[in-house]
């Protein structure tokens, strides 16, 4: 009988127990509202981040809210504009899957590329599974992007550029208040258009309910994370 996954309520402790964060030089791909790096500064302050978002409403909103030791970029993954080995750590957070499938090769080249050697790239996937993806599946349905994502990743190691050094699963806590924090974190977002008719959007509210508690509604969404190493 195979054992429980691991529950992780912080992200960054799984990432600074596969790599040092301390005194690096990051990038983070498609960095949303830059939550992680945001935190991530707070406990390393000798680390710099450097954040690319192709969602130019977030990036202003990025702008509008500077950190020291932390700056934006209007860019995608796939065409990073910046020097070569720039980088010691690169980070793409439940982003990877973000990238159109027919440049996610693309993509990883463009990480490699501005990564010193054996600079890491530090993959977390959200899996295709679990009771939040049977709601989030109504009106977005990511199963062949993100199988997508993991064959990308899965081409860029047979390449011989990149060895994987790391694997992990875990489950991470998502947490809704009610229904409505639900429509603003996962159906209004700046990044998709969704337009969401009237009846869709009841279909999702049903499927929501049931979960519903006296905290709210609680779910468990299971990760896959790979660390890769830049070989050479």
């Amino acid at each position: 009988m195979s054992a429980e996954p691991r529950v992780e309520r912080d992200e960054l402790i799984v990432l600074n127990r596969l790599v040092l964060l301390a005194a690096q030089d990051i990038i983070e791909l498609g960095c949303g509202a830059a939550r992680l790096a945001r935190e991530l500064l707070v406990r390393y302050p000798a680390t710099r981040v450097t954040g690319l978002e192709v969602d130019a409403i977030q990036h202003a909103r990025n702008l509008a809210a500077p950190a020291e030791r932390l700056r934006f970029i209007a860019a995608g993954a796939q065409a990073i504009p910046l020097p070569d080995a720039q980088f010691d750590l690169a980070l793409m957070l439940k982003s990877l899957h973000h990238v159109p499938q027919l440049i996610m090769d693309q993509a990883l080249a463009e990480v490699h590329r501005v990564l010193r050697p054996g600079g890491h790239l530090y993959v977390s996937e959200p899996v295709f599974a679990g009771a939040l993806n049977e709601i989030t599946r109504l009106f977005n349905d990511e199963q062949a992007v993100r199988a997508a994502a993991q064959a990308a990743l899965d081409r860029a190691l047979a390449t011989g550029a990149w060895a994987q050094v790391a694997e992990r699963r875990f489950d991470m806590p998502a947490h809704f208040a009610d229904f409505a924090a639900f429509e603003r974190r996962m159906l209004d977002v700046t990044f998709a258009e969704r337009h969401l008719d009237g009846e869709l959007r009841e279909r999702v509210r049903a499927r929501f309910e049931p979960h519903m508690g006296p905290g709210g509604a609680h779910f468990q969404r299971p990760m896959h994370v790979r660390l890769l190493r830049k070989s050479g």
